[in-house]
């Protein structure tokens, strides 16, 4: 990997790190933002479950808004906000879903209340009462009563390799610290940039 990525990839995880230490509340959200075939933008927040040089990667069913998005444009931005710390971080990247051994270890970490609620749930889709999602996660409940729950085949991770990673530091008057990482003709490039 480039030395500048190599370097944008440590200091995300010396901030994220300090996030975590201060006790931000969920230091693992960020707000994903995805557009739809017509180029309508969507923004929601997701939890980043693990990052490395490979990327941010995080989980969901791929029949979700947010997985049909990335199905038909895998292009997507991420931002991380921590607000007790005035610091956030801007991500630009490719999705792409991650191995299948690697959606299944993360799957037989999770609670079994998630696990049944991924099958009981279909994402994004409308739901005529609360009742019925109840009754759905009841019968997943009973179907699964007993042993290990397999993961669903609509179910798994994401992971956005990054082009842009964007440092933004509050400072006095609006004159924020920003400094930007990013891919150009497949050289990586750095430069601080206005506020």
């Amino acid at each position: 990997m480039n030395e500048l990525y190599n370097e944008a990839i440590a200091r995300f995880e010396e901030w994220f790190s300090v996030a975590r230490e201060q006790a931000v509340n969920e230091p693992t959200a960020m707000t994903l933002a995805t557009v739809n075939a017509d180029g309508q933008p969507a923004a929601r927040t997701v939890l980043l479950k693990h990052f490395d040089e490979r990327g941010f990667v995080f989980y969901t069913n791929t029949h979700s808004r947010k997985g049909q998005h990335l199905d038909h444009n895998p292009k997507a931005a991420l931002c991380f906000f921590w607000q007790p710390l005035m610091r956030q971080v801007l991500v630009e990247g490719v999705a792409g879903r991650v191995p299948d051994e690697e959606a299944d270890a993360y799957w037989a970490t999770r609670p079994r209340l998630s696990q049944t609620g991924a099958w009981a749930s279909n994402q994004s889709a409308l739901l005529d009462s609360r009742e019925t999602m109840d009754r759905r996660l009841k019968e997943a409940g009973e179907e699964y009563a007993e042993g290990a729950i397999p993961r669903p085949p609509h179910w798994t991770g994401y992971r956005i390799e990054p082009t842009m990673i964007e440092f933004w530091q509050s400072r006095a008057g609006r004159l924020h610290e920003r400094e930007r990482y990013w891919m150009e003709d497949g050289a990586w490039l750095k430069s601080l940039i206005y506020p």
